[in-house]
């Protein structure tokens, strides 16, 4: 084992839903810490230029088409990879999709879409690739939460009870699978600019009021998973299995005053001291 507990040096992680957004960002996390790469995404070509990035890194990127939805897609891909290259060290489970309505207005086509994609694909995925992780003693399993999985939020029913989901789910897969050396967390981002909530952040309105409520007072920012991501994967977290790690700028606090604004240089008035409850 390297003294370095972050180097990935000789590993090998498989990264689901890696053509764009934060999964390309997990993956690309990884490489830079030493891991050489196996990549999925519904459509294989979708991957080629990623692939050429990761490999003028000096890493390796196997590029293989995964529908999470489809248990054949998922054994045939775990296949793949393994005669690819042999061990996978690291699952990071990040295929995801959503679908933004209010719940009166959810169908059930939308519910199955969501919590098949989300939650489904995420269990199998992980039960094939812990298959061979629990033969040789060792794995890291990281499933993409959210913040919606501790954190109610309007529009986002589906949404929120699949990562809520996700998030028991690693529960019981840590209990399962830590005799075996595999550990399971949860890495669940907060409020990120991607493809699947673009449109909230067209609206100047919407986020300023989004970053009212975060504490750092700014949206996720590229880059600001990465060490989380490489942390989970690595010998640094050996010791860490069924948790949830939210990486949200502090929004999950519940990010609500309840105290009244005062100008701190105008102000006259004292403090106000209360010793009742909320």
């Amino acid at each position: 084992m390297s003294e370095n507990l972050f180097d990935l040096s000789g590993q090998v992680a498989l990264v689901t839903g890696a053509s764009r957004g934060l999964g390309q960002g997990f993956a690309r996390a990884l490489a830079r810490a030493g891991a050489d790469l196996v990549v999925t995404s519904r459509r294989r070509a979708d991957l080629a230029p990623f692939v050429e990035e990761i490999a003028a890194m000096g890493r390796r990127a196997v590029p293989l088409d995964l529908d999470v939805r489809d248990e054949g897609s998922i054994e045939r891909m775990g296949a793949a990879a393994e005669a690819a290259v042999g061990q996978v060290h690291i699952l990071v489970n990040n295929a995801g999709c959503n679908v933004r309505k209010p719940a009166l207005e959810v169908t059930w086509e939308d519910w199955n879409l969501v919590l098949d994609t989300n939650l489904r694909g995420t269990f199998f995925v992980a039960q094939r690739m812990a298959r061979g992780m629990i033969e040789r003693g060792y794995g890291r399993i990281i499933n993409i939460g959210s913040v919606t999985s501790v954190f109610g939020f309007a529009g986002l029913a589906p949404y929120g009870a699949s990562r809520g989901g996700i998030r028991q789910l690693t529960m019981s897969l840590a209990d399962d699978w830590g005799r075996h050396g595999v550990t399971v967390n949860c890495l669940a981002p907060g409020w990120f600019r991607t493809d699947q909530n673009k449109v909230l952040y067209e609206s100047q309105e919407w986020v300023d009021y989004l970053v009212d409520r975060i504490p750092v007072k700014r949206p996720g920012a590229p880059g600001d998973l990465d060490g989380a991501v490489v942390f989970l994967a690595s010998e640094a977290s050996r010791y860490m299995t069924g948790q949830t790690l939210l990486i949200d700028g502090g929004i999950s606090t519940g990010a609500t005053r309840a105290t009244v604004k005062t100008d701190p240089v105008t102000s006259k008035k004292d403090p106000v001291t209360s010793k009742g409850h909320l």
